[in-house]
């Protein structure tokens, strides 16, 4: 037997693999992560999310953390060693191509993934993928589609980038694939790295969704976010005029989509002001985000569902754009649990803007919860102040 030979004498590595158990070997201990509660935060939202940083600082690793805190499964992919047909698939001939068509064979990763029927996909150096691979990607993070495989709708999308002056290669994203995601940009804190040296992380906090404030919160979200926006109409969509900002995070309506369901998640989780306001500016940017979170400290909106269980008691704000963003809240709430007592409540609480002289403020609010009626409901006394607008709008029949 030469000493070469497997089982031929001492395991000389034992000792060493040992050792590298023990360096690696860590414990947690409670403390709040900015960073790692957005990412936290976006990925319960399902929204995909981008993590910039310097190579080496720790976006992996914070990827299998969130991974083992969930308790789902984590695939890599190096998106810059990948040829865009990797994403789009590779055409499998069949018996009958004429009649059957020729099928795209989605990867292992998206196999093993939609067996397992939820996880994280995490595409790594994705600024050092070429714009065809960015391209092949366009539909992967937006359909969940790979090849002919329909990833499952659990599934969550998590990408890492360098800044393409430290990336091998880099590229600027392409604005269709940048405004998919949230940017977070990954740093590190040289106090909590020196207590990882010593054997202990920060805890990760994941947000956990309050069934019980799902309704209230999505209503909230969507008067804020509507009341903005009809006060700064030019935030819609506003894409950037250089290449390295249309890479970024930008507003377009779909990533204020995006904002509204991260502002949503926020208000039914106990996530962190700081954690929800960077994943908000992650998805809209810096100017519009910041706007936003300026809008959102002064407008403190009442609850809308605890207004809806006793409207008597309500009085309307002062200031025209909480009105309006508030009215807007009453009725995404009555829309998202419509009953008729819900609904009445809601005219009752659309009454006080006749009552304080600005009708106007309510009326697309009006028209709104006009359009949630059940043909057999009565029309309630609260609606008397927009008949006029209502039957113009077609809202309400005439003869109503």
């Amino acid at each position: 037997m030469t000493p070469d030979t497997p089982g031929a004498g001492p395991d000389l590595l034992a000792a060493a693999d040992e050792l590298n158990r023990r360096a690696g070997a860590w414990r947690s201990e409670p403390a709040r992560s900015t960073q790692l509660e957005a990412l936290a935060l976006a990925v319960s939202a399902n929204i995909p999310v981008l993590l910039w940083g310097e190579p080496g600082i720790g976006k992996s690793a914070g990827m299998e953390r969130l991974a083992e805190a969930l308790g789902v499964r984590l695939e890599t992919v190096i998106a810059s060693v990948h040829e865009p047909s990797d994403f789009a698939g590779l055409p499998i001939v069949g018996a009958d191509p004429a009649a059957d068509g020729v099928p795209m064979a989605p990867p292992d990763w998206a196999v093993r993934l939609a067996r397992a029927g939820r996880g994280i996909v995490f595409f790594d150096e994705l600024s050092s993928a070429p714009p065809a691979v960015q391209a092949a990607l366009l539909r992967v993070v937006l359909e969940r589609r790979v090849g002919s495989l329909a990833l499952p709708g659990p599934v969550r999308v998590v990408a890492a980038a360098n800044p393409p002056a430290s990336a091998a290669d880099g590229w600027h994203l392409s604005p269709p694939l940048a405004n998919r995601f949230v940017h977070l940009h990954w740093t590190h804190d040289a106090r909590t790295v020196a207590r990882g040296m010593a054997g202990t992380w920060p805890e990760l906090t994941v947000p956990v969704v309050d069934e019980g404030r799902t309704a209230a919160a999505v209503a909230r979200a969507r008067g804020a976010v509507s009341g903005f926006l009809t006060a700064r109409p030019g935030l819609a969509h506003r894409l950037p005029s250089d290449a390295a900002a249309r890479g970024g995070a930008w507003p377009s309506p779909r990533s204020w989509e995006m904002a509204l369901r991260l502002l949503a998640t926020g208000y039914a989780t106990d996530a962190g002001q700081d954690a929800v306001a960077a994943a908000v500016v992650g998805a809209i940017g810096d100017g519009a985000g910041l706007e936003l979170l300026a809008y959102l400290e002064e407008l403190d909106l009442p609850d809308p569902d605890r207004v809806l269980a006793n409207p008597s008691a309500f009085t309307l704000p002062e200031r025209g754009d909480r009105q309006l963003a508030f009215l807007t809240a009453v009725v995404a709430s009555v829309q998202g649990d419509c009953t008729r007592r819900r609904w009445e409540a809601g005219w009752e609480v659309l009454a006080k803007a006749v009552d304080a002289g600005v009708p106007d403020v309510a009326a697309r609010a009006a028209a709104d919860l006009a359009a949630l009626r059940d043909t057999g409901w009565p029309v309630p006394s609260g609606i008397d102040g927009f008949i006029d607008i209502l039957s113009l709008s077609g809202a309400l029949p005439n003869d109503e």
